[in-house]
């Protein structure tokens, strides 16, 4: 078990210093491998074990990395998503401005954009509406974070998430399990952490704080930045549709199409293949490639460099894959040990009578030693999700609100100062962890967590609904 504590601590530290999870992830592996006193078999456990492992993560996901990769670039580079965001502000005001932000970006990342596009097409027009209204440039980052890494990740039904697309072959689930526990979630995380920042800009406008005195240099590229996004529009239906057709055509899949065919005869081919297991997955990747398809086509004559953009949203999709999937093979190497048996054990019997209560706590841990909720996520799933599914079964609770359980405690503790996603959101706006991260955290920690609690409470009480 020590082995392993030190090895997870290891793999915390230098995450939250910058060290790449390609390398880290196989070298803290080998360290836990190495202080359990199994070195022998060090070379097995990384070809046999961590390499299974990762390449099954990436045979299973890759097509959603891909395609989500590919569709928000697709939407920032057509204009789409800056003609979304203007039209909110537009409509919302700039007397609005925290919670015109939070929608903007909401919408874009519930439609499917990826949350590091969103943050960097949504910056420009916060500072902006920040500086008119006079709220300090500090608030900057928690809002777009409220409207990118919470609810519309974790909680909204339908999310195109990757987060939210990783328990369904472990649970045989789809992106729209336990849609009312789901809403629910979402609403008191969106109600809560805009009622927060609010607070927050309040008291800055009483204690006199205003925007705050900035670099010039840094504002003359953010004004540049943000006349290029008016400039980049089109219009507004058109902006609407891609984002429509990917929960559109997601739920047309999963509750009128798949459900009414019989998938039967793929099982003559292929024996091991278990297909209701796997319609969630063909339904979003359907509903992505969809959309994909149909900014490219209603936009053709009007892309600057389509190849360009094609090129740049596909190559986008790797690192966030490799880093995930080198996770996943970390995780199977850590649950090979011996040591993992009694932490197993232990997770497992937090809550015996209750499978929910045990897998939020596990899903939080490891996404907050991770710093990221879909490595914690995936590790966890990966060496618990047969066990939580057997338990979950014997004790009446069904596989949706498990799913939807699994996927909002990912996004509890994942934001740790040394989340990768919390470091790229302060760079793009320029700030440090000692400027923001506290009101990042509340938005992001503080208020996920008492609603997974609410969540948790209405499913067992209740059922999944």
């Amino acid at each position: 078990m020590l082995a392993i504590v030190v090895s997870l601590l290891v793999l915390m530290l230098l995450a939250y210093r910058g060290v790449t999870v390609l390398l880290l992830a196989p070298l803290a592996a080998a360290l836990a491998v190495l202080l359990s006193g199994d070195a022998a078999l060090l070379l097995p456990l990384y070809t046999s074990t961590f390499m299974a492992a990762l390449s099954g993560y990436v045979l299973q996901y890759l097509p959603i990395f891909l395609l989500g990769a590919l569709f928000g670039r697709l939407m920032a580079d057509s204009g789409a998503a800056q003609t979304l965001a203007l039209w909110i502000v537009r409509n919302v005001g700039e007397r609005h401005a925290i919670l015109t932000v939070v929608l903007a970006c909401a919408l874009l990342t519930y439609g499917g954009v990826s949350l590091f596009v969103v943050a960097f097409a949504i910056y420009p027009i916060a500072r902006s509406l920040f500086q008119t209204a006079d709220i300090p440039k500090r608030l900057v980052p928690a809002t777009i974070a409220l409207g990118s890494f919470t609810f519309t990740m974790t909680a909204l039904p339908g999310s195109p998430a990757i987060q939210n697309a990783i328990p369904i072959p472990y649970f045989g689930t789809n992106a729209f399990a336990a849609p009312g526990l789901g809403v629910i979630g979402a609403v008191f995380i969106f109600t809560a952490g805009l009622l927060w920042l609010q607070w927050r800009a309040a008291g800055a406008r009483r204690a006199g704080e205003g925007y705050g005195r900035h670099e010039d240099a840094a504002a003359r590229d953010d004004d540049q930045a943000l006349t290029q996004l008016q400039q980049q529009t089109l219009p507004l239906p058109l902006a609407l549709l891609p984002l429509l057709l990917v929960v559109g055509v997601n739920a047309l899949l999963t509750y009128a199409v798949f459900p009414r065919v019989d998938l039967g005869f793929m099982t003559e081919r292929f024996e091991s293949l278990d297909p209701a297991r796997l319609t969630g997955l063909w339904s979003l990747i359907i509903a992505l490639l969809t959309a994909c398809a149909t900014l490219i086509v209603s936009r053709l004559g009007h892309w600057q460099d389509l190849k360009e953009s094609v090129n740049q949203g596909v190559f986008g999709f790797m690192l966030p894959l490799f880093n995930t999937a080198s996770e996943v093979g970390y995780g199977a190497v850590i649950a090979s040990l011996a040591g993992f048996a009694l932490i197993r054990d232990a997770v497992l019997n937090v809550s015996p009578g209750n499978p929910l209560i045990s897998e939020a706590i596990a899903m939080n841990v490891l996404s907050g030693i991770t710093g990221s909720s879909s490595g914690g996520l995936s590790i966890a799933l990966q060496t618990l999700g047969v066990d939580y599914l057997q338990m979950a079964q014997q004790a009446g609770i069904s596989p949706e609100l498990l799913h939807r359980v699994a996927v909002m405690a990912a996004g509890g503790m994942d934001t740790l100062p040394h989340c990768g996603a919390i470091i790229t959101l302060l760079s793009i706006c320029k700030l440090t962890h000692r400027q923001s991260y506290a009101d990042v955290a509340a938005v992001t920690m503080l208020f996920p967590l008492p609603a997974l609690v609410l969540v948790i409470t209405l499913g067992t009480l209740f059922g999944s609904f």
